[in-house]
């Protein structure tokens, strides 16, 4: 691993606008790699920078050295992996049909997270926790407010004719 001196890092920030950078920037992670550089091309060294912003000297090193070797893209965060949902796309769609569907119910109920679970469960064949339910939903852009439910014998008219009594 080839260090890198800070007149070499100094020389490369000398033309970015770094401030401006920092003002536009809304991911705080990117933010504060941005941060560490503005100090690092004020003058101030890495161990300074680290002291200053209160995080370890490692981190700012790192981020020296990726955007000394990739410039400002080399500071950009990389994707994620993460856990792969346990649906394929196919039944993403079935399932998120069958809550718009029966998210209203004209005989009254309510869908729960519970019949959800269970609904998954008995079709697909996988278990998922009620946590994990809510989750899935918000990743199908399908918020969990729900109204309150009909009674079977509710009538619309009785309703208006009460709205009418004088008090």
């Amino acid at each position: 691993m080839k260090y890198i001196s800070q007149k070499q890092l100094q020389d490369k920030l000398k033309f970015i606008d770094v401030k401006s950078l920092i003002a536009k920037e809304i991911n705080g992670r990117m933010r504060m790699r941005l941060l560490a550089l503005s100090h690092i091309k004020d003058g101030a060294d890495r161990a300074q920078t680290a002291i200053y912003l209160k995080i370890s000297r490692k981190a700012v090193n790192d981020w020296a050295k990726k955007f000394y070797e990739n410039g400002l893209d080399g500071l950009k965060e990389k994707a994620r992996a993460g856990r792969p949902c346990k649906l394929t796309a196919e039944q993403l769609i079935t399932f998120k049909e069958y809550v718009i569907e029966n998210s209203i119910k004209p005989n009254g109920g309510r869908l729960t997270g519970k019949s959800l679970v269970n609904f998954i469960q008995e079709e697909y064949g996988v278990t998922y926790c009620l946590d994990n339910i809510y989750r899935l939903l918000n990743s199908l852009n399908l918020s969990w407010i729900t109204s309150r439910s009909k009674h079977p014998k509710q009538s619309q008219e009785v309703q208006d004719d009460f709205k009418k009594i004088q008090n």
